[in-house]
């Protein structure tokens, strides 16, 4: 029975996809009441970097079993299963990774994206490739890019990416995005206690005025190789504090619903920066996003331990109404709140990799 699907593709378990209920009227939401709106895909599993909370060495070494290329969804696939969402309501798509820029011509999705209409696209990545890529986003449409960079001074965001690499290189791709008319450039900056909380105060001074928008992300117990740890979170109302003494900032309003960074604006006018909270204050109760890996598994939650395969649907044939409503059916069955039950002992789990379902 098609509504049975229950494998296991590269060690990696695959729920059941949720047998067939009536259709619901309007937009499909699931069983906590929240709507699906904003799709996440991850394009490749794989990484240049090997930072400490996403990638660390130890566990993402050479050997390290990554996905074989027949197991990766095609660009055309991708694009099937992005109009499908659309029609569930997404308005937006955010490209992921691994690094996404590592997938090679990637602005060609961007384009392909590009022509369903009516999406917002975006894309986060590292910042390593992009002043050679970012021309070629903005003319294939990309509407939004954000970058990681955890510190502004070279020893420390080495540190955190542990491949020897330079914070002007990642620089160098933020000014290409904003030339190239892809602005503004969100920067998120994953803060960890004891490695680089220190760096706070530089990166908002560095780019207050800018038009560039910076949102530190508390560390979380993403996966299940980052030996995370309590003690390790910085909390946001601390960076909050710390960058109010040096530069006043007033609380701003969301941009949207369900928009993850909390917005705090500078009281003299000169920009804004946010602040993700994901342990300290959890947000799940808002949570409108799903996440599709790299070889076409769908995640209801960033803290997931399974998902549901869709590539299976694609490649034995589905029509579009059998994907359509094997979605829906899995969205109106989650009732993911992570963050909000958290304790020492689920952040133990086995939960999926941040490097293969994207951040």
């Amino acid at each position: 029975m098609t509504d049975r699907i229950i494998t296991i593709v590269d060690g990696r378990r695959a729920n059941p996809i949720p047998p067939a209920r009536p259709r619901p009227a309007g937009r499909v939401r699931d069983s906590l009441g929240r709507p699906l709106r904003d799709l996440r895909i991850s394009v490749t599993d794989h990484c240049n970097f090997r930072c400490i909370y996403c990638m660390p060495k130890d566990v993402f070494g050479p050997d390290y079993p990554f996905l074989p290329r027949s197991a990766v969804l095609t660009f055309e696939e991708v694009v099937r299963l992005a109009r499908v969402f659309k029609d569930h309501g997404v308005e937006k798509i955010r490209l992921t990774g691994g690094e996404p820029l590592l997938r090679r011509n990637l602005e060609r999705l961007v384009e392909m994206l590009a022509r369903l209409g009516g999406l917002e696209l975006t894309l986060t990545t590292n910042g390593s490739l992009l002043a050679k890529k970012a021309r070629a986003f903005a003319d294939a449409g990309l509407n939004r890019v954000t970058v990681s960079l955890d510190a502004l001074d070279d020893p420390t965001f080495k540190a955190m990416n542990d491949v020897d690499f330079p914070v002007g290189k990642v620089l160098e791709g933020i000014s290409a995005a904003a030339e190239a008319g892809i602005a503004p450039v969100k920067i998120n900056m994953v803060v960890k206690r004891g490695v680089n909380e220190h760096a706070v105060p530089a990166m908002a001074r560095h780019f207050k005025g800018t038009g560039h928008i910076v949102r530190f992300i508390e560390f979380m117990d993403v996966g299940a190789s980052n030996g995370w740890r309590m003690d390790e979170v910085v909390p946001s109302a601390e960076i909050v504090r710390r960058i109010h003494a040096e530069s006043p900032l007033a609380p701003a309003e969301p941009n949207y619903p369900g928009e993850v960074a909390e917005r705090w604006r500078y009281r003299d006018g000169s920009g804004e920066i946010g602040v993700i909270s994901s342990v300290t204050q959890a947000f799940c109760g808002t949570c409108n996003r799903v996440r599709l890996s790299t070889e076409g598994r769908l995640y209801t939650c960033l803290f997931a331990t399974s998902g549901y395969d869709l590539r299976q649907l694609l490649r034995r044939g589905a029509g579009n109404t059998e994907i359509h409503d094997a979605i829906a059916r899995i969205w109106q069955v989650r009732s993911d709140r992570y963050s909000e039950i958290r304790t020492a002992e689920t952040a133990k789990a086995r939960k999926i990799e941040m490097s293969y379902i994207g951040g």
